[in-house]
């Protein structure tokens, strides 16, 4: 009797595969495509514009024998589920592998899954369906659009500024609003303002606290020069304080809503310090699934590239039961939270969760790396908030009289915890907000002056982009789409259009000469409305309301025009890049050195090449001042890849650190505070050993690995792994790097990481010897 045929389910990835099949058994053989297998050919354009967009897809070079693999395991299997990622690319390959495989329309099943449990993957797979052409042919679009506008315009650029540049539809758009709040910071003009406090008591009772001023008794105004100030100090020095109104009031601070693609990048960004690219990755990882100790392999979240803030009634009402059980009837609603979804979503998934609210971050943090355990810890709690009861808190707000003058005091405090209890949502600025307690007042009560202290401030500029905030504003504005934030923000960095100056994004003079010659001669590929509406075109071809040839038609007119044009205008015409400046000056000619970007990254180089080629790494100067001299703290990496901060005299001074300045001096001493380096908040401390605030290094919290290989709390001086230290005994000694670290394997990657000048890099001036050059086109 003949053996029965297995059926065959295809996936992208070998882990994703391995959940998989755990869960359907023998009957079925469960294979990875890893990734596409087919697609547009590198070295040409591969679209025929003449003829409908058509475009020329080929296999994948390098791909021969896994395609061979799976036609050979297609030819033995009674069925093939096509079983890719539930989004349009994931379309599009289940599409692509049906036609390399010879499939017909009825004999390729399209599965997909929300979340990889053992009951979704089962349902599935007995629910099939066919491919949908409208996902099929929207990413179609977007592909061929992406292909010409990188393979038309890339070029242009070579011709105009320099080999290996790139431009696409959505990393230009993403460049150009960096390098706009440039201008709006360069633009800024500071207005001037003041600060006026007062300190009082009360002169029944004990009690003591702060007020702000806040106007005048008939309206709220702004003290905008030191006369206005004066005024007011001159009118309530020498009158009575007397306490006005006093309200007391209850408020309530609702939980932000579960993450979609957007907000987890963002707030991965705030709290983990992640990039979206890395974000992504883990959350793949996570949804994929993962080998548990006592569970298995489970996958642990639902699909993370979604719009969608819906969830389902299976979800929320395990949430209800867990957090009835675990927190209590009082930090539950009573009923499910449902969060609306823009309207401009695709709504095609859930919002991101975990697949079951049951295993929580405790239960898998032995199995899993430090970093997916951060971000499952941050999803499952930011989910499990999201349906818990409000926080509560008691405010009460004083407003203090003087001469027809207020002061307004404010305060509130937990009533209760309410959602707080398990997640609070991280911001993108630096604030602190004056919340300090408040004696129990009465309105008319007599105070008693006891300090006036006034503070001149200005103003300040827009704040740079950091990832976190570029994504958001790419949201808002329409430009990309879950799938695509990520992936842009590392092609512009890579590109070295934008750099990382700490956390905020700032453009480097590549990246305004390249947005500039955008602006002026292609203005609606970079034009965010422009960009949007191309979104919703393409959101247009997913429902089947427009066809995707009639979409690139009505782009590709004008697109070819403003080609033609400035080919026209700026033709036997190449625009310099010019140097970007440093604070640095050249230690042999005393001239101001430059920014050079060389095959290992960024480097100084002087600007009097060839008479003089003096290179050196490019620093980043650090908050505060050297506690040993007064100099400037710069960022240094020494040769195994470490980072430290060092005096810029260093030679002559001597001091060096592990621990990161900080920008607050110390209130005692009036040094420089730091904080342990590494993620997350850190309370600084001092390192001044004549200060009361003095903290050893051996309570810094560093650790090193002794001889047994365990743990212990050490003091940096017993570390191998520091960099040299100088003559000289440093203010405060190295601390907090890992006895035994390994150090990156290769010099030419240490060199990229720390953005400085190997000695086997060309001289300042010089072209790149053996750099790689780009492919031209390639765009998000």
């Amino acid at each position: 009797m003949a053996k029965a045929k297995t059926n065959l389910v295809i996936v992208e990835s070998p882990a994703k595969a391995k959940t998989i099949g755990k869960y359907l058994g023998s009957d079925y053989k469960v294979t990875a495509s890893m990734g596409h297998l087919r697609d547009l050919p590198k070295s040409t354009l591969g679209v025929d514009i003449e003829h409908g967009f058509l475009p020329n897809y080929q296999p994948v070079k390098g791909r021969e024998e896994t395609i061979s693999e799976l036609k050979s395991a297609a030819k033995n299997s009674a069925r093939v589920y096509l079983a890719t990622d539930p989004d349009r690319e994931g379309e599009a390959i289940s599409w692509h592998l049906k036609e390399l495989l010879g499939l017909k329309d009825e004999e390729a099943y399209r599965v997909t899954f929300n979340e990889i449990t053992k009951k979704v993957v089962r349902d599935s797979i007995e629910s099939p369906r066919a491919i949908d052409k409208d996902l099929v042919d929207a990413q179609q679009a977007r592909r061929v659009l992406d292909r010409i506008v990188g393979y038309k315009l890339s070029p242009f650029l070579w011709r105009k500024i320099k080999r290996g540049l790139s431009a696409g539809r959505v990393q230009s758009v993403a460049t150009r609003m960096v390098t706009d709040r440039e201008d709006e910071i360069r633009a800024f003009v500071p207005e001037e303002y003041w600060l006026l406090d007062v300190d009082l008591s009360r002169t029944v009772k004990q009690g003591r606290f702060k007020a702000g001023f806040h106007g005048r008794e008939d309206k709220k105004m702004e003290l905008t020069s030191e006369d206005e100030v004066k005024k007011v100090v001159a009118a309530v020095e020498n009158s009575p304080f007397t306490v006005g109104n006093v309200k007391r009031s209850e408020k309530r601070k609702s939980p932000s809503p579960p993450f979609i693609t957007s907000t987890l990048q963002q707030e991965a960004s705030r709290k983990l310090g992640m990039t979206p690219r890395r974000t992504m990755s883990i959350a793949q990882q996570l949804y994929e699934g993962i080998d548990i100790e006592g569970e298995g392999t489970v996958g642990l979240i639902t699909y993370m590239r979604t719009d969608s803030l819906r969830i389902s009634e299976e979800a929320l009402s395990d949430a209800k039961t867990l957090i009835t059980n675990q927190y209590g009837p009082s930090y539950y609603p009573g009923s499910p939270t449902r969060y609306k979804t823009k309207n401009t979503a695709q709504d095609a998934h859930e919002a991101i969760r975990p697949s079951n609210v049951f295993i929580t971050p405790d239960k898998i943090k032995n199995s899993v790396t430090s970093d997916q355990y951060k971000l499952y810890r941050l999803i499952w709690s930011r989910f499990i908030s999201c349906q818990m009861t409000s926080a509560v808190y008691d405010s009460v707000t004083v407003d203090v009289v003087s001469a027809g003058y207020v002061f307004r005091a404010t305060n509130s405090v937990v009533k209760f915890s309410g959602f707080t209890a398990v997640y609070e949502e991280g911001r993108d600025d630096d604030r602190e907000e004056n919340n300090s307690p408040l004696p129990d007042l009465e309105e008319g009560e007599p105070l008693k002056l006891e300090d006036i202290k006034k503070e001149q401030k200005f103003t300040s500029p827009p704040s740079r982009y950091t990832e976190a905030t570029l994504i958001k504003a790419m949201e808002e504005t329409g430009v990309g789409r879950p799938s695509t934030y990520a992936p842009t923000i590392s092609t512009i960095l890579d590109r070295e259009y934008v750099v990382k100056d700490g956390r905020n994004l700032r453009p480097t003079a590549l990246g305004e000469v390249v947005t500039g010659l955008m602006k002026d001669r292609f203005s609606d590929i970079v034009d965010l409305k422009f960009t949007a509406r191309m979104e919703e075109s393409l959101d247009s071809i997913e429902k089947g309301v427009r066809d995707w040839q009639s979409v690139l038609a009505d782009f590709y007119g004008g697109f070819a025009a403003s080609i033609d044009s400035a080919e026209t205008a700026l033709e036997g015409e190449r625009i310099k890049i010019p140097d970007e400046l440093s604070d640095e000056i050249c230690d042999r000619c005393g001239r101001q050195m430059v920014v050079k970007a060389g095959r290992f990254g960024r480097f100084l180089a002087c600007p009097g090449y060839p008479e003089c080629n003096f290179t050196k790494p490019l620093v980043v100067e650090m908050p505060g001042r050297c506690p040993k001299c007064g100099s400037r703290i710069l960022k240094r990496t020494s040769k195994n890849g470490y980072t430290y901060y060092a005096c810029e005299k260093l030679k002559e001074c001597g001091f060096m650190t592990w621990d990161v300045p900080v920008k607050e001096n110390c209130p005692e001493c009036g040094q420089t505070l730091f904080k342990k380096s590494g993620r997350g908040f850190k309370k600084p401390f001092c390192i001044n050993e004549a200060c009361p605030n003095f903290l050893p290094e051996d309570k810094r919290g560093y650790k090193k690995k002794t001889e047994t290989g365990e743990t212990a709390e050490a003091p940096a001086s017993e570390d191998k792994k520091q960099p040299a230290k100088p003559a000289g005994k440093a203010a405060a000694k190295p601390a907090g790097k890992t006895a035994g670290k390994k150090a990156p394997a290769k010099e030419k990657k240490t060199a990229k990481k720390t953005a400085a000048k190997p000695k086997s890099a060309p001289a300042a001036g010089k072209k790149s010897a053996g750099k790689k050059t780009p492919a031209a086109g390639k765009d998000i």
